[in-house]
C-alpha cells in the first residue's frame, strides 16, 4: 500500500490582478471603511495586526486609484530591520507601471489616503517607494494587555467562516508494524488538525488504513495454515506477512488458494471475514499504543469502507465519457502526462483487466465521499502523504475534477513531505538494515530523556509536588521527536539525531520546555498579584520592546500556518521568542526591578511569554512542565 497521508486544507487563495470588475460588495466594503474606525489605541479583537493593516492599505489604494485596486494584494510584510519599524508595504513598486507613475509618487498617494493612525505612527517612505509602518507605543501596551487576559487564544481570532475540513493522515497497513516512515505523516497531520480546529474549523481526522486488497488473501491463507490463535500479537502478524509473501512468490498451490481466499473475502464469506477482523483488531490494538504515546486522536476509516462505492465511481466516470479500454483494463487518459515511451498518453487505471479495482479507484471514491453533500460535505480535503506520491495524487485529483466526483468549491490539496534520514544521510535503518519501528524509536527517545534528566539532577523537583521523572521524560522525549521533525520544512528530508533533538540549546523541544520552566520559576518568586495584574509601566528597555513585538506576532504566525500548512513556521517563531525572552531575562531583572510598576509590567511579559509558549507547544502536540 502507498504510504498514505491526507491533509485536506485550503483557504481561498488571493489572486492579485491588475484590473478587475468592482462588485456591489466591493463598493460596500469601501464605504464601510470610511465610516468604521478603531478607537484610538484600542486593542484589536477580531483581526490580527497584519489583517487589519492589509485591509486599510487596500482601502487607501481604492481611494487613491479607484475601486479596481481594492482587489490587489497590499503586500504587507514584517519590516526587514527594526530601525524601519514593524511592517513595510511594498505594493507601490508593483503597481507603479500600470499607473504610469513612479513608485515613490504612488507610495505618497497611498500614504495620503491611509487611515491607520489608530495603531500606527505616521508612515514614512524609504528608497524607491517602500512604506514603513511603526506601531504606536500605547497600542502595543494595550494589545499586550488584551493578549495577557486571553489566556486560551493569545489574541488569535476565530476564522470568520468555519469550514468542514477532512484531514487524511498516518495510514499504516494492517498486519504491519508502524515504522519511522509513518512518523511525519502522523505528527504533521495532527498539528494541522490542531491548528485548524483552534481557528474554529470543523475537522475530521481520518486514518486511511490499508485494510483491504489482494494481500489479505495470502495473509488469511497463511493464518489458517499456521493455525495461529486469537492471542497472536502484531509482531507475529508482521512475520506472518513476510512468510506469506515468500510462499506466494514460490508456492503455486498457496498462490491459488490465496486468490480463492480473496474472492471469498470480497464475496462476504463469514469465515474469511472473521479472519480478516482478527487481523484488523490485533493491528488496531498496537496502532493505538503508538497513538497514545504521541497523543494522537484519529478516526479509523480504512480502504474497506470505500469498497462498496467503487462500481459507482467507474459508472460516474463512464457517464462523463472519460472511460476508455486499454489492454483489457478500464482507464482514464490523463491531461499533461505521457507514458514511458514519451509519446502516448498516460492512463490512470480504474478497473484492472481481471475486473478488480486498485488504489486509484479507492482514492477517487474517498475524494467523492469526503466532498459529497451526502457524505462528509468537506470544504477542504488535505492528504498528508510523502512526496513520492505527488504524481499519484495529481492524477487522482485531476480525474476527480474532470469526472465531477468532487464539488467545484471543495479545495483538495496534497500536503507532501520528505523522508527521515539517519545521521549518515541515508534512510534511517537499524544496524541489521531493517526499517526502524516507530515504537522503538519513541521509547529510545524517552529513555535518553530520562537519563539526561537524572544526570542534571532535580533539586527543585524533589522539593515540590511535581510530575514524576518518568512523566517528564515522556513529555521531553516525545516532544523532542515531534519538534525535531516539525521544525524542518516538511518538504525537506532531515537527519534524525537523538543528541541534537534532546539538546538544551538550539531550536529544540528541550530548549522551549526549559524556557517555559524558567519563566514559571520566575513567576513563583513574584507576588501572584504582580504577575497577573497586567502592564503597569511603559516598556522602555530595548529588550522589553523586542520581546513585546515578538509576542505581538503570534496571531499572524498561526494564520500563516493555517494558510501555508508548514509547521516549521511556528517552530521558527518559537525559537525567536525564546531568544527574545533570554535576552530580556539577562538584561532586565524581574524580581529586582526598580519599582513595583516596572516589576508588574515585566512580570506580565513573563506571564504572556509563558502562555504563548504553552499554547504554541499545544498546537504542536507537545506538553509542558513547570520544572525541568
Amino acid at each position: 500500500r502507498r504510504p498514505h497521508v491526507s491533509a485536506w486544507h485550503s483557504i481561498t487563495p488571493y489572486h492579485s490582478r491588475w484590473i478587475s470588475k468592482t462588485t456591489v460588495s466591493d463598493r460596500t466594503m469601501l464605504k464601510s471603511f470610511s465610516s468604521t474606525t478603531c478607537s484610538p489605541a484600542a486593542p484589536l479583537q477580531h483581526q490580527t495586526i497584519s489583517e487589519w493593516t492589509r485591509e486599510r492599505v487596500k482601502f487607501a489604494m481604492g481611494k487613491a486609484f479607484g475601486d479596481d485596486y481594492v482587489h490587489m494584494d497590499a503586500m504587507i510584510t514584517p519590516a526587514t530591520k527594526v530601525a524601519f519599524g514593524d511592517f513595510q508595504c511594498n505594493v507601490a513598486l508593483s503597481i507603479a507601471k500600470p499607473l504610469l507613475s513612479s513608485p515613490r509618487d504612488v507610495a505618497l498617494k497611498i500614504v495620503d489616503s491611509l487611515e491607520i493612525s489608530d495603531i500606527f505612527e505616521t508612515p514614512t517612505i524609504a528608497g524607491p517607494g517602500f512604506i514603513n509602518l511603526k506601531l504606536r507605543d500605547d497600542f502595543v501596551f494595550n494589545q499586550l494587555g488584551s493578549m495577557l487576559q486571553d489566556t486560551e487564544r493569545i489574541g488569535v481570532p476565530m476564522a470568520p467562516q468555519s469550514q468542514r475540513v477532512v484531514i487524511d493522515f498516518s495510514s499504516p497497513n494492517i498486519a504491519k508494524e508502524m515504522h519511522v516512515g509513518h512518523l511525519r505523516s502522523t505528527i504533521i497531520g495532527d498539528v494541522l488538525s490542531r491548528v485548524l480546529s483552534f481557528r474554529g474549523h470543523s475537522v475530521l481526522r481520518l486514518n486511511h488504513v490499508g485494510d483491504w486488497g489482494t494481500q489479505f488473501g495470502m495473509l488469511i491463507t497463511n493464518l489458517r495454515d499456521e493455525q495461529l490463535s486469537e492471542e497472536v500479537e502484531l509482531g507475529e502478524l508482521a512475520q506472518l506477512y513476510k512468510n506469506a509473501k515468500v510462499r506466494f512468490d514460490n508456492d503455486t498451490d498457496f498462490k491459488q488458494r490465496s486468490r480463492e481466499a480473496v474472492v471469498a473475502l470480497q464475496s462476504g464469506d463469514e469465515e474469511h471475514l472473521s479472519s480478516w477482523r482478527l487481523l484488523c483488531e490485533k493491528s488496531r490494538k498496537e496502532f493505538n499504543v503508538i497513538y497514545d504515546l504521541l497523543d494522537i486522536n484519529i478516526e479509523e476509516r480504512g480502504e474497506s469502507f470505500y469498497n462498496p462505492m467503487l462500481d459507482s465511481v467507474v459508472s460516474d466516470l463512464e457517464a462523463k465519457g472519460l472511460v476508455e479500454e486499454s489492454e483489457g483494463a478500464q482507464v482514464v487518459f490523463l491531461d499533461g502526462f505521457t507514458a514511458r515511451d514519451g509519446t502516448s498518453r498516460q492512463p490512470l487505471i480504474i478497473r484492472k483487466s481481471d475486473g478488480g479495482f486498485n488504489y486509484a479507484t479507492t482514492d477517487l471514491a474517498a475524494v467523492k465521499q469526503r466532498s459529497s453533500l451526502t457524505g462528509e460535505r468537506g470544504d477542504r480535503l488535505l492528504y498528508v502523504v510523502d512526496m513520492g506520491q505527488s504524481d499519484h495524487f495529481e492524477q487522482v485529483f485531476q480525474v476527480a475534477r474532470r469526472g465531477g466526483l468532487v464539488r467545484e468549491e471543495t479545495q483538495v490539496e496534497h500536503v507532501r513531505f520528505g523522508v527521515v534520514l539517519g545521521e549518515d544521510g541515508r534512510k534511517l535503518k537499524t544496524r541489521s538494515g531493517d526499517t526502524v519501528k516507530l515504537k522503538d524509536l519513541l521509547e529510545e527517545s524517552i529513555k535518553r530523556a530520562r537519563e539526561d534528566i537524572l544526570v542534571r539532577g532535580t533539586k527543585e523537583r524533589d522539593q515540590s509536588d511535581q510530575l514524576s521523572v518518568d512523566q517528564v521524560a515522556k513529555i521531553v522525549g516525545i516532544g523532542a521527536v515531534k519538534y525535531a521533525d516539525l521544525s524542518m520544512s516538511r518538504e525537506s528530508n532531515y537527519r534524525f539525531s537523538y543528541s541534537k533533538m534532546l539538546a538544551l540549546n538550539g531550536n529544540t523541544a528541550p530548549y522551549m520546555l526549559y524556557a517555559y520552566a524558567r519563566i514559571q520559576g520566575i513567576s513563583r518568586k513574584l507576588p501572584q498579584s504582580d504577575s497577573l495584574s497586567g502592564f503597569s509601566a511603559p516598556l522602555e528597555h530595548p529588550a522589553e520592546q523586542a520581546l513585546a513585538k515578538q509576542l505581538l506576532k503570534f496571531p499572524d504566525v498561526v494564520l500563516r500556518l493555517e494558510k501555508d500548512l508548514f509547521p516549521h513556521i511556528l517552530c521558527d517563531y518559537l525559537f525567536e521568542l525564546g531568544q527574545a525572552f533570554n535576552q530580556f531575562y539577562e538584561t532586565c531583572s524581574v524580581t529586582q526591578a526598580p519599582s513595583p510598576e516596572i516589576q508588574a509590567s515585566r512580570g506580565a511579559l513573563c506571564k504572556l511569554s509563558a502562555n504563548t509558549l504553552k499554547v504554541s507547544l499545544q498546537l504542536l502536540g507537545i506538553g509542558v512542565v513547570d520544572v525541568l
